[in-house]
């Protein structure tokens, strides 16, 4: 049987339009757990410093990489956790998010933090997929 990865959402909860409420997997064979994926420079140290939508996007690139070195797609991820030092950038998130998986992303918990491993860092993300 192969994998159905299907969006849902009760009937009694408010089904929002940038992500889904609750992911239905069937036929898995396989499921990957990725950690927190965030944005290195060449160097091992945080990207992009102080520019936060830079950093998304190479973090989401990074993610994108884990997946497919796994032998699947963006479209395997069922739950993303997403960590910003800076809730504000929640607004700058949404655009950079769809370009990677589109107008309705996975299951989803966003988590206004503190800090992140290392100074500079201003997001982090971590998935779970299934192949």
């Amino acid at each position: 049987m192969p994998v159905k990865i299907e969006p849902m959402a009760a009937k009694s909860v408010f089904d929002p339009p940038a992500y889904s409420q609750a992911i239905k997997v069937t036929g898995a064979e396989t499921i990957v757990f990725i950690s927190g994926q965030v944005d290195y420079d060449a160097q091992g140290k945080p990207g992009h410093p102080g520019d936060f939508a830079a950093q998304a996007r190479a973090t989401y690139a990074a993610l994108k990489a884990q997946v497919e070195a796994a032998g699947g797609t963006l479209a395997n991820v069922v739950k993303l956790t997403t960590y910003l030092t800076d809730i504000r950038h929640r607004t700058e998130l949404v655009p950079i998010r769809e370009q990677f998986f589109g107008k309705k992303a996975p299951a989803s918990t966003l988590v206004g933090v503190t800090a992140l491993a290392m100074p500079g860092w201003q997001i982090e993300v971590e998935a779970i997929a299934v192949i």
